[in-house]
């Protein structure tokens, strides 16, 4: 099986000194950045946008992996891809068409992927996990880093790779908020593939050895 995937949340980092931030992640274990765009619609808080994206692209040298917590993200669809967007999430909860939406995005040539909130049940998915390269399941309430890592998580990963084993997709698992040294291995047993990790990350003195150690306790 593949290596457990680790994703430094860029909304943790110094944003005063984000090429910093930015070329420690390029040196460390880390797989991917993960970019979460956020309207203060959808989520009560706002994030950065376009220019700033553009500007993490430039120096980024992993995949860049966008969040978007906004309200009618297929608006954005094509900007996110010129932009460099590797990956691209739409949330559930504001897509009234999602298989149109998750069509759109691959024809832009990204990967596509469904987040959802944590009330959001997994089944919703069943229709469509076969066109999802990525559901990132959200183990906090969107919109705030730093906050507690919802329990009920585990069983939601264990239902959604149910799910996909059973449909024979091939969808990555994403976990969002909170993760850990504390809960990453846990996570990983229950089935994911890529942990995002924020404050955890870049509140560490010693970022790099604590991305390092993330990799090293979830190797499946």
């Amino acid at each position: 099986m593949n290596a457990t995937k680790i994703a430094p949340s860029i909304l943790a980092a110094d944003f005063a000194n984000l090429q910093h931030d930015i070329e420690m992640v390029n040196k460390s274990q880390a797989d991917w950045f993960h970019i979460d765009i956020m309207d203060g619609v959808f989520v009560p808080n706002i994030s950065f946008g376009m220019p700033v994206l553009q500007a993490i692209s430039k120096h980024a040298k992993k995949t860049i992996d966008v969040h978007l917590m906004i309200v009618e993200p297929d608006r954005y669809i094509q900007t996110f891809a010129d932009l460099g967007a590797d990956n691209l999430t739409v949330h559930f909860e504001a897509c009234t068409h999602l298989h149109r939406t998750l069509q759109a995005i691959k024809a832009a040539g990204m990967k596509a992927g469904v987040a959802l909130n944590p009330h959001t049940n997994i089944q919703l998915l069943e229709d469509v996990i076969q066109d999802i390269d990525l559901v990132c399941v959200m183990s906090v309430n969107p919109g705030f880093g730093g906050q507690a890592f919802i329990e009920n998580t585990y069983t939601k990963v264990r239902a959604l790779k149910e799910l996909i084993i059973s449909k024979k997709a091939n969808t990555l698992i994403e976990i969002d908020g909170g993760v850990t040294d504390k809960n990453a291995k846990a996570l990983v047993e229950a089935g994911a593939d890529v942990l995002v990790a924020g404050s955890f990350v870049f509140k560490s003195k010693q970022p790099i050895e604590t991305i390092a150690n993330l990799k090293e306790i979830t190797q499946k």
